[in-house]
């Protein structure tokens, strides 16, 4: 049986990435509240593989690696930290600041279509955006989990988590507020089969 791969993401009202209290506004510093942090532990209550792209690893080693220690980190990232991962990227070279991280060089789609495979343990990918909407468009995304902060980086912003992608329907899984103010949704991506795609002439309505 294929491991199931969630993409999992933060973002604003208004689409973007949240990309770190020295990054993008994106909201999670400043209303993370208890509820939401308990609820992001629970995420990491079973073993699990950790799927990377580079800028994501990059980023998640300065804010939270090892040196980090513990103090000041959400247990959340510890619990992430601790787990497995695999790093897609052509440019890193170890030694990393975060245990158990293996770098594989190749094609995403390759490499996580393989690990599907032989994964005994699901996979979830925390951001990583590039990488997901290639994945994304190659079938390989079971289930997409936004956290939907309430704000607005229009000003600030300059990740749009979904900029590029195909599109796609979505079933909406599950959805919850926390702390009253953030939301989660859970979908099912499929990807979107227009009814006018390889219809020859199509009568244009007049108005």
């Amino acid at each position: 049986m294929s491991a199931t791969y969630t993409f999992d993401v933060f973002a604003t009202l208004d689409g973007y990435g949240s990309y770190g209290p020295d990054g993008d506004w994106g909201g999670y510093w400043g209303k993370q509240g208890p509820e939401l942090l308990d609820h992001r532990l629970s995420h990491y209550n079973h073993p699990q593989r950790i799927v990377f792209g580079a800028k994501t690893f990059r980023m998640m080693t300065k804010m939270v690696g090892l040196s980090k220690g513990t103090a000041g980190v959400d247990e959340w990232n510890l619990r992430m930290r601790d787990m497995p991962a695999t790093v897609v990227s052509t440019t890193l070279k170890g030694p990393f600041d975060w245990p158990n991280a293996t770098v594989v060089s190749g094609d995403a789609v390759d490499i996580v279509a393989r690990l599907k495979k032989e994964s005994p343990v699901p996979l979830r990918s925390h951001g990583s955006l590039s990488l997901n909407r290639a994945l994304m468009a190659a079938g390989l995304v079971d289930f997409i989990q936004v956290t939907l902060f309430p704000v607005i980086s229009g000003k600030t912003g300059t990740s749009p988590i979904l900029q590029g992608s195909d599109d796609f329907d979505l079933e909406l899984l599950e959805h919850r507020t926390l702390d009253g103010r953030t939301q989660e949704q859970i979908y099912r991506p499929t990807l979107h089969r227009s009814t006018t795609r390889g219809m020859e002439n199509p009568q244009i309505p007049k108005y």
